[in-house]
Order: C-alpha cells, then structure tokens, then sequence
C-alpha cells in the first residue's frame, strides 16, 4: 500500500575490496549479488567505484549521493578495507548495514578465497571506533541469494530510520486531566533527531476556525467522507464540520512542516475539545491515519511516534489502541492462535483507526463515554464522530518507544493476533491474542511503568521493529519471554 508521509527507500549497494586481496573478486561477487537482488525484485543502487582507498571512498560516495541513495549496504567482496569502508558508511550520513561474501566452493579456496567472515570483525570494530551504529544481520556473511534477502530486510529497517530524521511531531495540548501517564519528556526526541512543535488546545480551535472560508477543499473531503462511510454514515449532520477540521490539520502541516518532510500529530481530543468545536475528532484522526498521518488521542507524543514507527517498518497504516479489558471467560473464541486465555486483551479506543483496519460493517457512532460524562440522557450531539468497529482478524504487532521521566528511552515489542472473535462490545476494538502476554503485562508494561497506549499494526513488524530500535540506541527493549524465563523482578518460587 502507497502510503503518504513515508519515505521511499532507495538502497546503495558498495563494494569494498582490501588491496592485498583482488579487487577483481569484489566486482564478480558484487555482479552476482546484484543479478540476486533483481530475481527478488529488489530495487538497488549500485556504486560502480569499488572501494579499495579513501579516495575511491569519496568516488563510490558521490555515484551513490548522484543517484539518489539514501540507505546503504557495505559489502565485503573479501576481507575489505576496513578504514575506507567505515569512512564510507560515515560520509554518507544514512543508515548503513554490514555485509560479506562467503566462500562458493571448494573448489577455489586459493585464489578465490576472500575472507570477509574475519573482514567482518574488523568493519565492526572501527564502525565503533567511529562512534558509528550499523546494522549487521545475524548471519552477516553469506551468497548473493542470502545477502539479497539481507538488504530487503533492512529497506524496512531503514524505512523507520530515514523517516524519523526528518520528522516532526505537532503536539496540541495540554493533556487531560490524570493523564500523566502520557507525559512527554521531549529530550529524547531531539536526541534521536525528531522536532516538536508543541501548541495549545486554543492555538487549535484558532486554527479551525481560520479555515471556515475554503469552502471547496471542505466540500470535497465531505464528498470523500460519504463515499468512505457508505451505509455507516449515521451522523450525516456532522461531516461539514469533521471536514472542516481536516482542512485545518492538513493546511497546519503543509504549513508548519519547514526544514522536515514528514509530520504526524499528537492531539487533546477531551473533555473540553467537544463543546468547543461540537464533535469528536475520531474520524478524522482515523482518515489521516489510513492515509500514513498518525494523529495521536490524548497528547500522547510518544504514542504518535510508535505508531508512525510501526507504520514505517511494514508500509501500511497503523494505529494507537489502549490495552484496555479482559476477556471474559463466557466469551467464546474457537482459535487462539497459541495463545493462552490469560494471554488474550482487548485493544480498543474511541474511534481512531483506519477503515482499512477494520472490518465491514464499521460505522460513524458517538462516544459512549463521553456521552455519559458531556450529554448524559440526550441525544448525541457533540460526543459523534468516531469511526467504530472490529479489528479485522489477522498477524499484529504491538510496540512502543516512550520515555521515562528521567529522559531515559526504552521499548517493548510483541507480536500475536488479531483473534477472529466478536468482542461484543463498543468502539474501535478488537481481541489480541499474544502468546506469553500475561507475564509480559505485568513485569514490562506495568512492571516497567509504561503508558496505557499502544502502536498496532496488521502485521508481523517485530523483525524490522527489533533492528530499528538498536540501531537508534535504545537497549532497553523488551520482548515476551517464554515460560521457564523470567523477567527482571519475577519471583521465581
């Protein structure tokens, strides 16, 4: 799925050769590593200059940067240069990843033998002395079918990376009230190379009232709103004013996005948000997020940025759930998908996720909520526009980056299912199943003081999620632990 706000991947390839190994055998196996890309379908770039010296460095550099490569793979046609190769991946300011050619065949273990499997220690250890972070597979030494294989990975990987280079994060607050489990040390942020732009609840409803008079762009998402809603379009009466505030949130980033190029949202959204502007903006928040514009509910800043992340590593769009309710025993489920019952959640929120995440049937209703707090007793008024919903059944992934209150990162990251169950219940909101999760609850997210919001994605994204994060720094990640292993502060009697 083309998603907007996303970068696209342009992967580099470079060759690098030690002088006292042929510069010839790089060339062949580069040649053959390359005819391996194209049988998978993988789109590369390849710098004709193999680097043997700084200068050639500076040669192959400037081929990839003409070319337009914005993510770079250092192969080791043999033991490889390990200065100039690291100078390489340093200039090009880019997401880089280590990799080597294994030996083919016994046949030519004389001429033919390259030694990148102890050119690789070497790379790794000066990538250090420069202070620098690749990415370096499992197996990083291997034939031209398992180094293609490699690099597709890493596109994901590198995906997440570029685009949080060049984000920046709209906040308009402040945070309801007793959320402070959504508070937003935004150090980190810069630290990882990320800008905020924070704003005020006020600066909001200014902003969606200075773009009254564009009668026609509101008109024309209106129209997109009815054909998107179909038969589930109950709250017709809302949609010029929902459009309205589309308009202004689109026109603020285009705006307001400056030196970056991609921009997600992190929006107060109640309780005073509905009698100042009439409804709720679940809708909207779930439009631009299909469209690849995470709008996160409740200030959650770090909330948008796992989503968008999540969305990075697999292409598609993503959403921000809360882990929110049991699973009733009564509430038959015919599959857990390995599972256990005490494994199972339900992921829900008010009415934020995509339409292309839900399935048929999903509606614009009010928030019940809400409701009971702003109109209780009357006919919904200011509580409608959210797009409600089952969470379509299928492989998910679900992850966060926050910071703790001391500006310290750290992670989790799980993946599961959406189970195949009606949760007979209201809202955007489905049954997940993850195997080994209850343990996983109580000792990383509530045992490591996360926040109730999660990123969720239709997808396995663990892999490219996993690389992503190391690769920014982060080494507090958590993943469930089967049984047998515990957890920092488990009792194990």
């Amino acid at each position: 799925m083309d998603l907007q706000n996303t970068p696209c991947v342009r992967m580099g390839i470079a060759a690098v050769s030690r002088d006292c190994f042929p510069a010839a055998l790089a060339k062949k196996r580069l040649a053959n590593l390359l005819a391996a890309c194209a049988k998978i379908g993988l789109d590369v770039i390849s710098a004709k200059t193999v680097v043997e010296t700084e200068s050639d460095a500076m040669k192959a550099l400037a081929e990839l940067r003409e070319k337009g490569a914005n993510a770079l793979a250092v192969y080791l046609g043999n033991f490889g240069p390990e200065g100039p190769e690291t100078v390489l991946a340093k200039e090009f300011d880019g997401p880089f990843m280590l990799c080597g050619a294994a030996e083919e065949s016994k046949e030519n273990l004389v001429d033919g033998r390259g030694d990148a499997f102890c050119g690789m220690l070497n790379a790794s250890y000066n990538a250090g002395l420069r202070g620098l972070r690749p990415h370096i597979p499992p197996m990083p030494i291997g034939l031209p079918e398992d180094i293609a294989h490699m690099i597709a990975h890493f596109a994901n990987v590198a995906r997440v990376l570029i685009g949080l280079k060049r984000l920046r994060i709209f906040a308009f607050g402040p945070r309801p009230q007793d959320f402070y489990a959504c508070n937003a040390p935004i150090k980190p942020l810069y630290d990882l190379g990320i800008e905020v732009m924070e704003n005020s609840e006020l600066d909001l409803l200014e902003l969606y009232k200075s773009v009254a008079d564009k009668k026609e762009a509101i008109g024309a998402i209106q129209k997109d709103m009815e054909e998107e809603l179909g038969e589930g379009n109950t709250y017709p009466a809302k949609l010029p004013q929902l459009a309205q505030f589309e308009v202004a949130l689109t026109t603020f980033m285009e705006q307001n996005l400056g030196a970056r190029e991609f921009g997600v949202f992190a929006n107060k959204c109640w309780p005073s948000f509905e009698p100042a502007f009439g409804f709720v903006p679940c809708y909207v928040n779930s439009r631009l997020a299909g469209r690849g514009i995470p709008v996160a509910c409740e200030v959650d800043i770090y909330g948008a940025l796992s989503e968008y992340m999540a969305q990075l590593a697999t292409a598609t769009p993503a959403t921000l759930l809360d882990v929110n309710n049991t699973v009733p025993a009564d509430l038959e489920i015919a599959d857990l998908k390995g599972a256990a019952r005490e494994d199972l959640f339900m992921g829900f929120h008010c009415g934020n996720t995509p339409k292309s995440m839900l399935c048929g049937g999903c509606s614009m209703k009010y928030q019940l909520i809400m409701r009971r707090l702003m109109e209780p007793g009357a006919e919904p008024n200011i509580t409608c526009g959210t797009l409600e919903g089952t969470l379509k059944p299928g492989p998910a992934t679900v992850f966060r980056l926050q910071s703790s209150a001391a500006c310290e990162l750290k992670s989790y990251l799980a993946e599961g299912h959406v189970l195949d169950a009606d949760p007979q219940s209201f809202g955007g909101i489905g049954i997940i199943g993850i195997p080994h999760f209850a343990r996983f609850y109580r000792y990383v997210l509530v045992g490591k003081q996360f926040p109730h919001h999660t990123a969720l994605c239709g997808a396995y994204a663990g892999r490219a999620l996993f690389d992503a994060v190391h690769m920014l720094g982060v080494t507090d990640l958590s993943t469930p632990l089967p049984t047998g292993r515990l957890y920092d502060g488990e009792n194990p009697f």
